[in-house]
């Protein structure tokens, strides 16, 4: 009987839950998806094929059982379901609602391949972790023993978190320190709440600080604790930062007043959602409200930007990207919000210069009209100017989306033998993540460059695993 619930993705179709209206969510920051009906979760799970091998899995980064919690959340078994869910992901209703899926686990589903649409994964793992919230299943962390070995984590983001989880339910000792006056990181104050609300995440870390996880907050490396007064209290340090370096252009007027960075842009957007008082958005300098609006940028955190602008109230909203629509970085998933919402996209453009008046203040963005060219080494066609197609966007406001590169930590915390790429990014061993310096090891974006919350946990979880080696070897217990 169970298995008449499975593979019936020939006779049912896929079908996302309900999107609030365009006209609706574009007023709030409230998140745009509903969620399933227990009854919906348990079709759009049942359409999984349970294929032989399991691509879904394959292409996720924390190789989730994928099939397995489908399987049994189409039999109604969601308890379950949530345990096989969280055995491999520290946060799976974060990644059910900000991995791009699309690029992931559901763009290689099997059915996918076949025509049949895919399996709406993102939306029941979800489903499946809201629905244990609920429920109470999410057990508190509660170790077995303690043990007296300390870990320092330096950065409270996805990856730290993910390792501060594994570490802590080990009975290790875990300090978490932070630059912010929350942690979170990005999933705090880059992201907005319309993809991930705020108490989402904030129910994780109060999870953590009530296992026994001490967070350090508002405490800069470098300035207000030294990098070396952290490695001599712990008994390993972790380095988990983040990138948070805007990768900037070098271009006429690019210093005038309303030329904002993404990432300052984003952060005041999301003070004001906890209802902190944020001066440089309570002067219009952050706040798009009134304005027309120019985001820079092709990737996620453009889509975040332009999103985030209409929100506010933006007499208009317009991306540029170099190239087109088939080669932009970032989600297709979040383009379609972004159009659905009022963004236009104006595809193989680039600024060249940015226009002020003689009070030094934005009016306008010199466009560069592109085309694409021969693949360059990433195998992307490489975007070439048009001469004299040149024009003028007018902007009141001007947000650069750029990416992010890494800060120069062996400068800013004085330790010259941490060794980093020519990139900046920390060098850290494939599998274990050691760096060179013993008993340091470092993860997520600060090794990898800008990349996803789901890479972070992984690296976080794999590092902690790494770390407890190093803790039990029986060299280092008999030393001590």
């Amino acid at each position: 009987m169970a298995n008449q619930k499975l593979l019936r993705f020939v006779d049912v179709g896929r079908e996302m839950p309900e999107k609030r209206p365009p006209d609706l969510r574009s007023e709030d920051f409230g998140e745009i998806y509903g969620e399933y009906s227990a009854e919906k979760a348990g079709e759009q799970a049942g359409r999984c094929s349970q294929c032989g091998v399991p691509y879904c899995q394959t292409h996720c980064p924390l190789h989730n059982n994928i099939p397995d919690w489908l399987m049994l959340t189409a039999q109604g078994r969601l308890e379950e379901a949530y345990e096989l869910s969280q055995a491999t992901n520290t946060f799976p209703e974060i990644c059910g609602r900000i991995c791009p899926q699309d690029r992931l686990c559901e763009g290689n589903c099997v059915i996918e391949q076949a025509g049949h649409g895919t399996v709406t994964i993102g939306a029941v793992e979800k489903y499946i972790t809201d629905t244990a919230w609920e429920e109470g299943w999410v057990k508190p962390i509660a170790p077995v023993s303690e043990r007296s070995d300390s870990v320092g984590i330096i950065g409270a983001g996805p990856g730290g978190l993910a390792a501060a989880d594994v570490l802590r339910r080990a009975g290790v000792q875990v300090t978490v320190y932070d630059r912010y006056d929350r942690a979170g990181g990005l999933m705090t104050y880059g992201i907005p709440g319309f993809k991930l609300e705020k108490p989402v995440v904030m129910r994780r870390i109060e999870q953590l600080e009530a296992g026994g996880v001490e967070f350090v907050l508002n405490c800069n490396v470098g300035e207000d604790i030294s990098f070396d007064a952290i490695r001599g209290k712990h008994d390993a340090v972790l380095v988990a930062t983040g990138v948070y370096k805007a990768r900037d252009i070098s271009a006429p007027g690019v210093g005038a007043d309303g030329v904002v960075k993404a990432l300052d842009f984003l952060t005041a957007s999301n003070r004001k959602s906890f209802g902190d008082a944020v001066p440089e958005f309570d002067d219009g300098d952050l706040d798009a409200r009134g304005k027309r609006v120019v985001v820079i940028g092709g990737g996620d955190t453009a889509m975040d930007c332009v999103r985030t602008a209409v929100r506010q109230g933006a007499k208009s909203v317009r991306c540029l990207y170099r190239r087109d629509r088939d080669n932009m970085p970032g989600s297709r998933r979040e383009t379609q919000n972004a159009e659905e919402e009022g963004v236009e996209f104006i595809w193989l453009t680039a600024p060249s210069s940015f226009v002020a008046d003689d009070n030094n203040v934005l009016t306008g963005v010199r466009v560069q009209k592109m085309r694409l060219g021969q693949p360059d080494a990433t195998g992307r066609r490489s975007p070439e100017v048009i001469e004299g197609a040149d024009y003028t966007e007018e902007a009141d406001m001007a947000i650069m989306a750029l990416g992010f590169e890494a800060e120069e930590l062996p400068t800013l915390w004085g330790v010259p033998e941490l060794a980093v790429t020519r990139w900046g990014t920390i060098k850290a061993k494939f599998n274990t993540h050691e760096t060179e310096l013993p008993g340091v090891w470092a993860v997520g974006d600060i090794v990898r460059g800008a990349s996803l919350v789901v890479w972070a946990i992984r690296d976080g979880r794999e590092a902690a695993d790494s770390i407890l080696g190093y803790l039990n070897a029986p060299a280092r217990i008999a030393a001590e």
